[in-house]
Protein backbone atom coordinates (compact mmCIF):
# COMPACT_ATOMS: atom_id res chain seq x y z
CA UNK A 1 0.00 0.00 0.00
CA UNK A 2 1.59 3.24 -1.19
CA UNK A 3 1.29 6.73 0.33
CA UNK A 4 -0.04 8.79 -2.58
CA UNK A 5 -0.68 12.23 -1.11
CA UNK A 6 -1.09 14.41 1.95
CA UNK A 7 -3.39 17.19 3.07
CA UNK A 8 -2.86 19.41 6.13
CA UNK A 9 -5.75 21.39 7.63
CA UNK A 10 -5.43 24.40 9.95
CA UNK A 11 -8.37 23.74 12.27
CA UNK A 12 -9.29 26.30 14.93
CA UNK A 13 -12.21 26.74 17.33
CA UNK A 14 -12.89 30.13 19.01
CA UNK A 15 -13.01 28.73 22.55
CA UNK A 16 -11.63 32.08 23.73
CA UNK A 17 -15.18 33.42 23.59
CA UNK A 18 -16.06 31.36 26.68
CA UNK A 19 -12.53 31.26 28.17
CA UNK A 20 -12.57 27.47 28.01
CA UNK A 21 -9.03 26.18 28.43
CA UNK A 22 -7.81 29.39 30.07
CA UNK A 23 -4.84 29.36 32.45
CA UNK A 24 -2.33 31.97 33.69
CA UNK A 25 -0.27 32.00 30.48
CA UNK A 26 -2.87 30.96 27.90
CA UNK A 27 -5.41 33.58 28.86
CA UNK A 28 -7.79 33.23 25.91
CA UNK A 29 -6.93 30.10 23.90
CA UNK A 30 -8.58 29.09 20.66
CA UNK A 31 -8.37 25.29 20.75
CA UNK A 32 -6.84 24.23 17.44
CA UNK A 33 -5.13 21.38 15.62
CA UNK A 34 -2.96 20.86 12.59
CA UNK A 35 -4.80 17.90 11.04
CA UNK A 36 -2.91 15.57 8.71
CA UNK A 37 -4.60 13.29 6.17
CA UNK A 38 -2.31 10.76 4.47
CA UNK A 39 -3.94 9.24 1.38
CA UNK A 40 -3.07 5.81 0.00
CA UNK A 41 -3.77 3.71 -3.07
CA UNK A 42 -5.39 1.10 -0.82
CA UNK A 43 -8.48 3.05 0.17
CA UNK A 44 -7.25 3.89 3.69
CA UNK A 45 -6.50 7.33 5.12
CA UNK A 46 -4.01 7.92 7.90
CA UNK A 47 -5.04 10.71 10.28
CA UNK A 48 -3.19 12.55 13.01
CA UNK A 49 -3.55 15.84 14.85
CA UNK A 50 -1.15 18.20 16.58
CA UNK A 51 -2.96 20.25 19.21
CA UNK A 52 -2.29 23.98 19.59
CA UNK A 53 -4.15 26.92 21.15
CA UNK A 54 -4.54 29.19 18.11
CA UNK A 55 -1.71 31.27 16.69
CA UNK A 56 1.14 29.06 15.50
CA UNK A 57 -1.05 26.33 14.05
CA UNK A 58 -0.03 27.60 10.61
CA UNK A 59 3.66 27.12 11.54
CA UNK A 60 2.96 23.49 12.32
CA UNK A 61 0.91 23.01 9.17
CA UNK A 62 3.80 24.21 7.04
CA UNK A 63 6.29 21.95 8.83
CA UNK A 64 4.06 18.88 8.52
CA UNK A 65 3.32 19.54 4.84
CA UNK A 66 7.02 20.00 4.16
CA UNK A 67 7.89 16.69 5.83
CA UNK A 68 5.20 14.73 3.99
CA UNK A 69 7.25 15.11 0.80
CA UNK A 70 9.64 12.57 2.33
CA UNK A 71 7.03 9.83 2.63
CA UNK A 72 4.74 10.28 -0.38
CA UNK A 73 5.64 7.36 -2.63
CA UNK A 74 6.78 5.10 0.21
CA UNK A 75 4.81 2.04 1.30
CA UNK A 76 3.03 1.28 4.52
CA UNK A 77 4.69 -2.14 4.57
CA UNK A 78 8.12 -0.51 4.84
CA UNK A 79 6.96 1.33 7.94
CA UNK A 80 5.31 -1.69 9.55
CA UNK A 81 8.49 -3.73 9.22
CA UNK A 82 10.67 -1.17 11.02
CA UNK A 83 8.99 2.03 12.40
CA UNK A 84 12.32 3.22 13.81
CA UNK A 85 13.68 3.65 10.28
CA UNK A 86 11.19 6.42 9.44
CA UNK A 87 11.57 7.88 12.94
CA UNK A 88 15.31 8.33 12.44
CA UNK A 89 14.90 9.55 8.87
CA UNK A 90 12.80 12.41 10.22
CA UNK A 91 14.38 13.17 13.59
CA UNK A 92 17.97 12.80 12.33
CA UNK A 93 17.57 14.83 9.14
CA UNK A 94 21.00 16.33 8.73
CA UNK A 95 19.69 19.88 8.25
CA UNK A 96 16.27 19.97 9.90
CA UNK A 97 17.70 18.49 13.10
CA UNK A 98 19.24 21.91 13.78
CA UNK A 99 15.74 23.14 14.67
CA UNK A 100 15.69 20.69 17.59
CA UNK A 101 12.52 20.09 19.60
CA UNK A 102 9.29 22.04 19.62
CA UNK A 103 7.58 22.58 16.27
CA UNK A 104 10.05 20.31 14.45
CA UNK A 105 9.56 17.32 16.74
CA UNK A 106 5.79 17.84 16.82
CA UNK A 107 5.69 17.91 13.01
CA UNK A 108 7.70 14.68 12.90
CA UNK A 109 5.24 13.19 15.38
CA UNK A 110 2.31 14.07 13.11
CA UNK A 111 3.84 11.99 10.30
CA UNK A 112 4.64 9.06 12.58
CA UNK A 113 1.26 9.05 14.30
CA UNK A 114 -0.54 9.09 10.93
CA UNK A 115 1.53 6.09 9.82
CA UNK A 116 0.67 4.20 13.03
CA UNK A 117 -2.98 5.09 12.37
CA UNK A 118 -2.73 3.57 8.89
CA UNK A 119 -1.14 0.42 10.27
CA UNK A 120 -3.89 -0.04 12.85
CA UNK A 121 -6.55 0.50 10.18
CA UNK A 122 -4.86 -2.05 7.93
CA UNK A 123 -5.10 -4.54 10.80
CA UNK A 124 -8.66 -3.47 11.62
CA UNK A 125 -7.68 -2.69 15.22
CA UNK A 126 -7.91 0.32 17.51
CA UNK A 127 -4.43 1.72 18.07
CA UNK A 128 -4.25 0.44 21.66
CA UNK A 129 -4.97 -3.10 20.51
CA UNK A 130 -2.29 -2.90 17.82
CA UNK A 131 0.23 -1.83 20.49
CA UNK A 132 -0.90 -4.46 23.00
CA UNK A 133 -0.51 -7.20 20.39
CA UNK A 134 3.04 -6.24 19.40
CA UNK A 135 5.75 -8.62 20.54
CA UNK A 136 7.94 -7.15 23.32
CA UNK A 137 11.07 -7.47 21.18
CA UNK A 138 9.39 -5.49 18.38
CA UNK A 139 8.39 -2.72 20.81
CA UNK A 140 11.98 -2.43 22.02
CA UNK A 141 13.07 -2.15 18.39
CA UNK A 142 10.78 0.87 17.85
CA UNK A 143 12.68 3.02 20.36
CA UNK A 144 15.72 5.24 19.82
CA UNK A 145 17.94 4.19 22.74
CA UNK A 146 20.93 6.45 22.09
CA UNK A 147 20.30 8.90 24.94
CA UNK A 148 18.22 6.70 27.24
CA UNK A 149 20.32 3.65 28.11
CA UNK A 150 21.85 5.26 31.20
CA UNK A 151 18.32 5.27 32.70
CA UNK A 152 16.69 2.27 31.00
CA UNK A 153 18.40 -0.35 28.88
CA UNK A 154 16.67 -2.29 26.09
CA UNK A 155 17.13 -5.42 28.21
CA UNK A 156 15.34 -3.81 31.17
CA UNK A 157 12.52 -2.67 28.88
CA UNK A 158 12.16 -6.20 27.56
CA UNK A 159 11.94 -7.50 31.14
CA UNK A 160 9.17 -4.99 31.95
CA UNK A 161 7.18 -6.02 28.87
CA UNK A 162 7.74 -9.73 29.44
CA UNK A 163 6.63 -9.44 33.07
CA UNK A 164 3.42 -7.65 32.09
CA UNK A 165 2.73 -10.10 29.28
CA UNK A 166 1.96 -12.85 31.80
CA UNK A 167 -1.21 -10.99 32.85
CA UNK A 168 -1.87 -9.23 29.57
CA UNK A 169 -4.86 -11.29 28.43
CA UNK A 170 -6.64 -10.97 31.78
CA UNK A 171 -5.89 -7.25 32.00
CA UNK A 172 -7.29 -6.69 28.52
CA UNK A 173 -10.55 -8.40 29.46
CA UNK A 174 -10.75 -6.31 32.63
CA UNK A 175 -10.09 -2.97 30.94
CA UNK A 176 -12.49 -3.72 28.10
CA UNK A 177 -15.15 -4.03 30.78
CA UNK A 178 -14.19 -1.31 33.27
CA UNK A 179 -12.12 1.16 31.24
CA UNK A 180 -9.56 3.74 32.34
CA UNK A 181 -10.24 5.88 35.42
CA UNK A 182 -10.38 9.54 34.42
CA UNK A 183 -10.21 12.97 35.98
CA UNK A 184 -11.57 16.20 34.56
CA UNK A 185 -10.30 19.77 34.48
CA UNK A 186 -13.32 21.83 35.47
CA UNK A 187 -11.74 24.89 37.09
CA UNK A 188 -10.50 26.93 34.13
CA UNK A 189 -8.92 30.17 35.28
CA UNK A 190 -11.28 32.49 33.42
CA UNK A 191 -14.50 30.86 34.67
CA UNK A 192 -16.63 32.07 37.55
CA UNK A 193 -17.17 29.93 40.65
CA UNK A 194 -20.76 29.40 39.55
CA UNK A 195 -19.70 28.06 36.14
CA UNK A 196 -17.11 25.78 37.73
CA UNK A 197 -19.59 24.45 40.27
CA UNK A 198 -22.11 23.68 37.53
CA UNK A 199 -19.45 21.77 35.60
CA UNK A 200 -18.40 19.83 38.70
CA UNK A 201 -21.96 18.80 39.55
CA UNK A 202 -22.58 17.63 35.98
CA UNK A 203 -19.39 15.58 36.01
CA UNK A 204 -20.10 14.10 39.43
CA UNK A 205 -23.45 12.93 38.11
CA UNK A 206 -21.48 11.15 35.37
CA UNK A 207 -19.36 9.30 37.95
CA UNK A 208 -16.26 11.51 38.15
CA UNK A 209 -14.56 11.85 41.53
CA UNK A 210 -11.27 13.55 40.58
CA UNK A 211 -11.00 17.19 39.50
CA UNK A 212 -8.36 19.74 38.60
CA UNK A 213 -8.40 23.51 39.04
CA UNK A 214 -6.12 26.12 37.50
CA UNK A 215 -4.09 28.46 39.68
CA UNK A 216 -1.85 31.42 38.88
CA UNK A 217 -3.84 34.35 40.21
CA UNK A 218 -2.57 36.17 43.26
CA UNK A 219 -1.98 33.81 46.16
CA UNK A 220 -5.08 34.79 48.13
CA UNK A 221 -7.34 34.30 45.10
CA UNK A 222 -5.76 30.92 44.36
CA UNK A 223 -6.25 29.73 47.92
CA UNK A 224 -9.87 30.91 47.87
CA UNK A 225 -10.45 28.99 44.63
CA UNK A 226 -8.84 25.80 45.96
CA UNK A 227 -10.90 26.09 49.16
CA UNK A 228 -14.05 26.55 47.07
CA UNK A 229 -13.23 23.45 44.99
CA UNK A 230 -12.44 21.32 48.04
CA UNK A 231 -15.71 22.29 49.69
CA UNK A 232 -17.59 21.63 46.43
CA UNK A 233 -16.27 18.08 45.95
CA UNK A 234 -15.77 17.04 49.59
CA UNK A 235 -12.81 15.45 51.32
CA UNK A 236 -13.15 11.99 49.76
CA UNK A 237 -12.65 13.07 46.15
CA UNK A 238 -9.31 13.87 44.52
CA UNK A 239 -8.27 17.47 43.87
CA UNK A 240 -5.29 18.63 41.81
CA UNK A 241 -4.04 22.09 40.84
CA UNK A 242 -2.24 23.22 37.70
CA UNK A 243 -0.12 26.38 37.43
CA UNK A 244 0.97 25.90 33.79
CA UNK A 245 4.62 26.83 34.53
CA UNK A 246 3.72 30.26 35.87
CA UNK A 247 6.28 30.60 38.69
CA UNK A 248 9.95 30.34 39.44
CA UNK A 249 11.12 27.82 42.05
CA UNK A 250 11.09 30.15 45.08
CA UNK A 251 7.73 31.68 44.19
CA UNK A 252 6.24 28.23 43.56
CA UNK A 253 7.37 27.00 46.97
CA UNK A 254 5.81 30.02 48.64
CA UNK A 255 2.46 29.51 46.90
CA UNK A 256 2.38 25.75 47.42
CA UNK A 257 2.96 26.22 51.15
CA UNK A 258 -0.48 27.82 51.38
CA UNK A 259 -2.10 24.88 49.52
CA UNK A 260 -1.09 22.17 51.97
CA UNK A 261 -4.25 22.20 54.14
CA UNK A 262 -6.44 21.18 51.19
CA UNK A 263 -5.26 17.61 50.66
CA UNK A 264 -4.09 17.95 47.06
CA UNK A 265 -3.13 14.88 45.05
CA UNK A 266 -0.66 16.79 42.91
CA UNK A 267 0.59 20.22 41.91
CA UNK A 268 1.06 20.31 38.15
CA UNK A 269 3.68 22.33 36.29
CA UNK A 270 4.36 24.92 39.01
CA UNK A 271 7.62 25.87 37.22
CA UNK A 272 9.19 25.70 33.75
CA UNK A 273 8.60 22.48 31.84
CA UNK A 274 12.29 21.56 31.60
CA UNK A 275 13.61 22.80 34.97
CA UNK A 276 14.60 19.37 36.26
CA UNK A 277 16.71 20.74 39.10
CA UNK A 278 13.85 23.03 40.09
CA UNK A 279 11.41 20.11 40.27
CA UNK A 280 13.95 18.16 42.28
CA UNK A 281 14.31 21.04 44.75
CA UNK A 282 10.54 21.35 45.13
CA UNK A 283 10.11 17.61 45.62
CA UNK A 284 12.71 17.71 48.41
CA UNK A 285 11.15 20.81 49.99
CA UNK A 286 7.75 19.09 50.21
CA UNK A 287 8.98 15.53 50.67
CA UNK A 288 6.98 15.03 53.88
CA UNK A 289 3.67 15.80 52.18
CA UNK A 290 1.26 13.37 50.53
CA UNK A 291 1.01 15.78 47.59
CA UNK A 292 3.42 15.21 44.72
CA UNK A 293 4.45 17.05 41.55
CA UNK A 294 3.18 16.31 38.04
CA UNK A 295 4.89 17.33 34.84
CA UNK A 296 5.27 16.26 31.21
CA UNK A 297 2.59 17.66 28.93
CA UNK A 298 5.08 20.29 27.70
CA UNK A 299 8.24 18.16 27.96
CA UNK A 300 9.53 18.11 24.40
CA UNK A 301 11.63 14.94 24.30
CA UNK A 302 12.20 11.58 26.00
CA UNK A 303 15.49 12.94 27.35
CA UNK A 304 13.69 15.52 29.50
CA UNK A 305 11.41 12.76 30.78
CA UNK A 306 14.48 10.64 31.51
CA UNK A 307 15.87 13.33 33.78
CA UNK A 308 12.55 14.02 35.51
CA UNK A 309 12.00 10.32 36.19
CA UNK A 310 15.54 9.19 36.95
CA UNK A 311 16.10 12.01 39.44
CA UNK A 312 12.87 11.37 41.35
CA UNK A 313 11.76 14.94 40.67
CA UNK A 314 8.13 14.11 39.83
CA UNK A 315 5.50 11.78 41.25
CA UNK A 316 3.22 11.72 38.20
CA UNK A 317 4.31 11.46 34.54
CA UNK A 318 2.03 13.38 32.21
CA UNK A 319 2.66 12.28 28.66
CA UNK A 320 1.11 14.24 25.82
CA UNK A 321 0.18 12.39 22.64
CA UNK A 322 1.52 15.06 20.26
CA UNK A 323 4.23 17.04 22.07
CA UNK A 324 6.95 14.47 21.32
CA UNK A 325 7.65 12.53 18.13
CA UNK A 326 4.67 10.21 18.13
CA UNK A 327 4.16 6.65 19.27
CA UNK A 328 7.86 5.78 19.23
CA UNK A 329 8.76 8.47 21.77
CA UNK A 330 5.75 7.78 23.97
CA UNK A 331 6.65 4.08 24.13
CA UNK A 332 10.06 5.02 25.55
CA UNK A 333 8.57 7.42 28.10
CA UNK A 334 5.97 4.96 29.39
CA UNK A 335 8.63 2.26 29.76
CA UNK A 336 10.92 4.61 31.69
CA UNK A 337 8.04 5.59 33.98
CA UNK A 338 7.39 1.89 34.63
CA UNK A 339 10.99 1.30 35.64
CA UNK A 340 10.98 4.17 38.13
CA UNK A 341 7.52 3.38 39.46
CA UNK A 342 5.96 6.70 38.43
CA UNK A 343 2.28 6.55 37.38
CA UNK A 344 1.55 7.63 33.82
CA UNK A 345 -1.34 10.14 33.83
CA UNK A 346 -1.78 11.34 30.23
CA UNK A 347 -2.66 14.95 29.43
CA UNK A 348 -5.92 15.29 27.52
CA UNK A 349 -8.27 17.93 26.23
CA UNK A 350 -8.01 20.06 23.15
CA UNK A 351 -9.19 18.70 19.82
CA UNK A 352 -8.66 14.97 19.54
CA UNK A 353 -6.17 14.53 22.38
CA UNK A 354 -8.58 12.51 24.51
CA UNK A 355 -9.10 10.17 21.56
CA UNK A 356 -5.35 9.62 21.38
CA UNK A 357 -4.31 9.35 25.01
CA UNK A 358 -6.87 6.67 25.76
CA UNK A 359 -4.83 4.33 23.54
CA UNK A 360 -1.62 5.03 25.45
CA UNK A 361 -3.42 4.58 28.75
CA UNK A 362 -4.71 1.20 27.61
CA UNK A 363 -1.26 0.08 26.42
CA UNK A 364 0.37 1.17 29.68
CA UNK A 365 -2.19 -0.43 31.98
CA UNK A 366 -2.39 -3.68 29.99
CA UNK A 367 1.09 -4.25 28.58
CA UNK A 368 3.60 -2.11 30.53
CA UNK A 369 2.71 -1.22 34.14
CA UNK A 370 0.07 -3.92 33.98
CA UNK A 371 -2.20 -2.33 36.61
CA UNK A 372 -4.65 0.54 37.17
CA UNK A 373 -3.99 1.28 40.83
CA UNK A 374 -2.40 4.73 40.53
CA UNK A 375 -3.11 6.15 37.08
CA UNK A 376 -5.62 8.79 36.03
CA UNK A 377 -6.29 9.84 32.43
CA UNK A 378 -7.38 13.43 31.81
CA UNK A 379 -10.75 14.07 30.17
CA UNK A 380 -12.23 17.29 28.83
CA UNK A 381 -15.96 17.29 28.16
CA UNK A 382 -16.14 19.83 25.34
CA UNK A 383 -15.49 19.52 21.56
CA UNK A 384 -16.13 15.78 21.69
CA UNK A 385 -18.93 16.16 19.12
CA UNK A 386 -16.42 17.27 16.48
CA UNK A 387 -15.40 13.65 15.88
CA UNK A 388 -17.30 10.78 14.33
CA UNK A 389 -15.94 8.44 17.02
CA UNK A 390 -15.95 10.53 20.24
CA UNK A 391 -14.55 8.95 23.36
CA UNK A 392 -17.13 7.06 25.37
CA UNK A 393 -17.30 7.49 29.15
CA UNK A 394 -19.07 5.51 31.84
CA UNK A 395 -18.92 6.05 35.61
CA UNK A 396 -15.96 8.41 35.25
CA UNK A 397 -13.97 5.93 33.10
CA UNK A 398 -12.89 5.88 29.47
CA UNK A 399 -14.46 2.88 27.77
CA UNK A 400 -12.16 0.93 25.46
CA UNK A 401 -12.14 2.35 21.93
CA UNK A 402 -13.32 0.05 19.13
CA UNK A 403 -12.82 2.13 15.98
CA UNK A 404 -9.72 1.19 13.94
CA UNK A 405 -6.73 3.51 14.38
CA UNK A 406 -6.84 6.58 16.60
CA UNK A 407 -10.51 7.38 15.93
CA UNK A 408 -9.66 10.87 14.67
CA UNK A 409 -12.10 11.17 11.77
CA UNK A 410 -13.79 14.58 11.98
CA UNK A 411 -17.27 15.46 10.78
CA UNK A 412 -16.86 17.19 7.41
CA UNK A 413 -19.10 20.08 8.45
CA UNK A 414 -16.93 20.73 11.51
CA UNK A 415 -13.81 20.83 9.34
CA UNK A 416 -15.48 23.12 6.84
CA UNK A 417 -16.75 25.58 9.44
CA UNK A 418 -13.56 25.74 11.51
CA UNK A 419 -10.81 25.68 8.89
CA UNK A 420 -8.72 28.81 9.41
CA UNK A 421 -9.13 31.44 8.03
CA UNK A 422 -11.72 30.46 5.40
CA UNK A 423 -14.29 28.71 7.62
CA UNK A 424 -17.59 30.31 8.57
CA UNK A 425 -16.56 30.53 12.23
CA UNK A 426 -13.66 32.81 11.26
CA UNK A 427 -14.87 34.86 8.29
CA UNK A 428 -16.70 37.48 10.35
CA UNK A 429 -14.34 37.48 13.32
CA UNK A 430 -12.42 40.77 13.88
CA UNK A 431 -8.74 40.52 12.83
CA UNK A 432 -7.64 41.51 16.34
CA UNK A 433 -9.46 38.50 17.76
CA UNK A 434 -7.65 35.82 15.77
CA UNK A 435 -4.15 34.55 15.07
CA UNK A 436 -0.99 36.39 15.97
CA UNK A 437 -2.89 39.68 16.19
CA UNK A 438 -4.93 38.33 19.12
CA UNK A 439 -3.02 39.63 22.13
CA UNK A 440 -3.88 39.72 25.81
CA UNK A 441 -2.31 41.56 28.71
CA UNK A 442 0.51 39.47 30.17
CA UNK A 443 0.72 41.10 33.57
Amino acid sequence: MKITGAKVIDLRVPTSDDLLGSDPFHKAPDYSSAVLHLETDGGLRGVSVVFTVGAGTDWLCYGIKNLTTLIVGTTLEEFCQAPLKLYRRLIDHHQLRWLHDGVFRMACGAILNAMWDLWAKLEGKPLWKLLVDLEPQFVVGCIDWRNLKDALTPEEALEILDRASKKKAAREVELREVGLKAYCTAGWLGLSDEAILAAVRKLQNQGFDAFKVKVGLDCAADVARIKFMREAIGDEQSLMVDANQYWGVREAAEHIGYYLPFGLKWVEEPIARDDILGYLELSKTFSGQSMQFACGEHAASPVIFKQLLQSGAIGYCQIDAVRVAGVNDVMAIILMAAKFGVPVCPHGGGIGLCNMIQHFGMWDQIAVSGHSKTQLVEYIDFLQDSLKQPVKMKNGHYLAAHAPGWGLEFHEKFLEEHTFPSGKKWQDRPPLKRGVHFECETS
